[in-house]
């Protein structure tokens, strides 16, 4: 379907936060470029009826900040045991060698 300046589509308006109808102020390439609100009037990029991405809240941010401090502090804790275990077998690999010069 080709369209038209001022022809009335659905947009995801920013202001509103809802859909709502848009006249295509701008075309590139066939397709809608920029659109205003029938709304409230308000002028934006063509957002193909897509919502803006939610952002997380404050408490979101806070728990995966902790869970991931909790998963650095458990991932370094079994990077000092492997370390450890390493060093005991280090140690028995000496302990074998015979000495017969």
């Amino acid at each position: 379907m080709t369209h038209r300046l001022g022809d009335i589509i659905d947009d995801f308006c920013v202001k509103c936060k809802r859909l709502t109808n848009h006249h295509i102020v701008s075309l590139l390439e066939e397709n809608p470029a920029k659109v205003r609100c029938c709304s409230c009037y308000h002028d934006h990029d063509f957002r193909f009826e897509q919502p803006e991405p939610k952002k997380p809240s404050k408490k979101q941010l806070e728990e995966e900040n902790a869970k991931a401090k909790l998963q650095t502090t458990e991932g370094d804790a079994a990077v000092d045991a492997d370390e450890e275990e390493d060093e005991d077998e280090d140690d028995t690999d000496f302990a074998d060698v015979d000495d017969d010069d």
